[in-house]
């Protein structure tokens, strides 16, 4: 896997590493960055995306009588 270097600010990574429960930094913000894809990824699960509207019908069928 690639790997990529970012430069965070120090009381970012403090937060991070105590939100996380890690003491490394690098891990707490792999960490993070994890949950915070695998929330999003659960959120367009339950709520669907852009390509789901046909679901949402403004125009109720009326009942039939009789």
């Amino acid at each position: 896997m690639a790997q990529v270097t970012v430069t965070l600010d120090a009381n970012l990574a403090i937060d991070a590493m105590l939100l996380s429960g890690t003491k490394n930094p690098q891990d707490a913000v792999e960490l993070v960055l994890r949950d915070y894809l695998a929330r999003g990824r659960r959120t367009e699960t339950r709520t669907g995306d852009a390509s789901d509207d046909h679901r949402l019908a403004t125009e109720r069928p009326t009942a039939q009588e009789g």
